[in-house]
């Protein structure tokens, strides 16, 4: 009987280069990230570049951009609402921000105990943050009606006047903050939770064998630790209230008069229904200049007082 011997391909005597598969993954990593990029300057460098260029000129839209220099500028400086909006913008800024990041902090502390149920409370706290801007502004309009409202009902309940909230130049930019600090509430919450849930628990259980109360242990132990969220919290939400609109737009379309009108607001209410492309992309561009003054400002003081792991 005949032995057949295996065929072996003979030995090319020489190892096969790991160049084109290299290659090959270096193309698809610059595939992967050229699609986003392209994206990104397609639909933000690409507009903001054409705002730049808008807020020097004239434009209408029924003729094309005529250059006039700085004199969008000059007239914003000079222009009475502006500097109303920014004022209301500053208001709601320096209320919204403080009061929401500590009632958020108090709710996350609350949210951070061992107890049954506890999923449905935080999923129940975090509904607003999904729920559709003006759906809520709808709902709270409602809550604040002269005559059908929740909150006049629970007044009159109490022996108290009912109030014009939104009607009131006093009391409308208070109720519109009063509802943003509502549905901000539950993204502040999740980041603080998600923290305070990163704090190793033998920190807690050596104080206490020390005789740290629970006063003490918050003080000495958890505040230090939500330094770096806290620092990142308070940025993103002073970007976030400097850009508020969809409530101020449902709720009291900037009134009564111009008591709860807006930078974001203004901007849109000279270059969509005044038709002043050019004055509003002005105005979009000092926002932009105010926003990232005051962000590096924040960064600048935050070396002072964040310190993040690692750090000495």
């Amino acid at each position: 009987m005949a032995i057949t011997q295996p065929i072996v391909a003979p030995a090319s005597g020489r190892r096969r280069s790991a160049w084109p598969v290299a290659r090959d993954q270096r193309r698809t990593g610059i595939l992967f990230v050229a699609v986003p990029m392209l994206l990104f300057l397609i639909f933000a460098v690409l507009p903001m570049v054409f705002a730049c260029y808008l807020s020097f000129t004239d434009f209408k839209f029924t003729s094309a951009p005529v250059w006039t220099g700085l004199r969008n500028f000059e007239l914003l400086l000079r222009d009475r609402i502006f500097r109303i909006a920014l004022r209301n913008t500053a208001i709601y800024t320096a209320g919204v921000v403080p009061t929401g990041m500590a009632l958020s902090l108090l709710v996350a502390l609350l949210m951070n105990q061992k107890i049954r149920g506890i999923v449905v409370y935080r999923t129940a706290y975090y509904l607003p943050v999904i729920t559709s801007t003006v759906a809520s502004a709808v709902v709270w309009m409602w809550m604040f009606a002269s005559d059908v409202g929740i909150l006049n009902a629970l007044l009159e309940a109490v022996g108290l006047p009912p109030q014009r909230w939104l009607m009131n130049s006093r009391l409308a930019l208070p109720s519109v903050m009063f509802m943003s600090v509502w549905r901000g509430l539950g993204y502040s919450v999740i980041i603080y939770l998600a923290a305070l849930q990163g704090i190793p628990e033998h920190l807690y259980e050596a104080a206490e064998i020390d005789g740290a109360g629970a006063w003490h242990r918050f003080w000495g132990i958890t505040l230090p630790l939500l330094k770096a969220t806290t620092f990142f919290i308070f940025v993103t939400s002073v970007i976030d209230s400097f850009q508020v609109f969809g409530s101020v737009y449902v709720m009291t379309q900037g009134g009564p008069g111009y008591a709860t009108t807006t930078i974001v607001h203004q901007i849109y209410l000279n270059a969509f229904k005044y038709l002043r492309m050019g004055y509003g992309a002005a105005m979009a561009w000092l926002l932009f200049v105010i926003i990232l003054g005051v962000t590096a400002l924040q960064f600048a003081l935050a070396r002072r007082w964040v310190y993040y792991e690692g750090e000495a």
